[in-house]
């Protein structure tokens, strides 16, 4: 659902802001794109669906039951698969999503993004604290056990003892998950222009460092399990749709700008496909009328690229990468092939970043921190 009621200043992801939306013409064409794409995967099962954007919680609750019954019309939907939506708090009364629950959704994941009004308003969010607080225990009442909260840290100017405040804050609110990202500063946003430009400062990196470790020796003391680089969950809520992305399972991307990785089985295909679907929605709709799905891009991936994205996704993961998940991929070279002899690999253990062992590769609880810089080495040693 690429559609938000305002751009946060920090924002670079594909979101219209418009003064009307025709949500029947909207809806048609994800019911149109979503039946196509199922029928050209040939899938006879869906484990998880994923309502994002953009602001998902503008649309109708009745968008959302057409769509899952689009999906449950083309495979099998099980009565336990999981249904995340993604919610801003200014479009999370009650009522609106005690009616995102009769429609089928099961998740809630809350944009709180701060908890603090100079902060949100820096952010450019619509919404303020206590309205945050509100729409979490609303959330919580309806999705209990099932409601996660969004935060952002290394914001400009942001101190570490705010932050702790932050997550004190956050904890005394939040339920059994908590995703925790760092505030990118990207091109082209009006967060970026005013940093640039000198009116807000340039967190120093040595801070988010100390920030982000605080946070993890925080959630881990208060019970919860760092089991995605930026994510946390107690009590077994660990998101299921986000970790099929990460083990590199297939997923079909429906909707403006959104991406898919599967193989198309219902053309007799037998080779793993990346899509992106056309970003700007008139002309998406445009493309889903005349041909049934709007993918702007297709490209199919070689080997190489498929043990890319699982070494760079399956890392992110306290779990790492099972033999078994590798041997799907790489049935002639194993883990212990590629990465057990002398190289970057072996010289990343020896260091304490890295783990080999029976269950697989997988970072240590320090090189979990640092995966962004470990990965080059690791790539440059698979390629070879």
């Amino acid at each position: 659902w690429p559609y938000c009621r305002k751009r946060c200043s920090y924002c670079s992801f594909n979101t219209y802001v418009v003064r009307a939306v025709d949500e029947a013409a909207v809806r048609a064409c994800l019911l149109r794109e979503a039946q196509t794409l199922l029928r050209l995967s040939g899938v006879h099962s869906v484990t998880s669906v994923f309502f994002g954007g953009g602001t998902p919680s503008l649309a109708s609750p009745g968008t959302v039951a057409a769509v899952l019954e689009a999906v449950a019309g083309a495979a099998h939907l099980p009565a336990a698969a999981e249904v995340t939506l993604e919610a801003n708090p200014s479009s999370a009364s009650t009522s609106r999503l005690a009616g995102f629950r009769a429609a089928g959704v099961n998740r809630l994941s809350i944009g709180v993004q701060s908890l603090d009004d100079a902060e949100l308003r820096m952010l450019g969010r619509e919404h303020t604290a206590a309205e945050a607080r509100q729409a979490v225990e609303a959330a919580r009442g309806l999705f209990p056990g099932r409601t996660s909260i969004d935060l952002l840290f290394g914001l400009p100017g942001q101190s570490r003892d705010a932050w702790a405040q932050r997550l004190e804050a956050a904890l005394r609110l939040c339920d059994e998950h908590i995703s925790l990202y760092q505030l990118t500063l990207e091109r082209g946003t009006a967060l970026a222009a005013q940093v640039r430009g000198g009116a807000l400062p340039a967190p120093p990196q040595d801070l988010l460092a100390d920030m982000y470790e605080d946070a993890r020796n925080v959630l881990v003391a208060a019970g919860f399990r760092h089991y995605e680089v930026s994510n946390f969950a107690r009590k077994g809520a660990l998101s299921t749709h986000n970790l099929s992305y990460w083990r590199a399972d297939e997923y079909i991307g429906v909707g403006p700008g959104a991406h898919g990785r599967f193989v198309l089985r219902g053309e007799g295909g037998c080779s793993r496909e990346a899509r992106v679907q056309t970003l700007e929605p008139v002309t998406w709709m445009r493309e889903v009328q005349s041909q049934g799905h709007g993918t702007r891009s297709r490209k199919v991936l070689n080997p190489l690229e498929q043990l890319e994205e699982l070494l760079s996704l399956g890392l992110r993961t306290d779990e790492g990468i099972t033999h078994e998940r590798w041997g799907h991929f790489s049935p002639q070279l194993s883990l212990q092939d590629v990465f057990g002899e002398p190289g970057e690999a072996r010289a990343l253990q020896q260091e304490g970043w890295l783990v080999l062992d029976s269950g697989g590769l997988r970072c240590t609880w320090a090189g979990l921190a640092v995966l962004d810089s470990l990965l080059p080495d690791l790539l440059c040693q698979l390629q070879r």
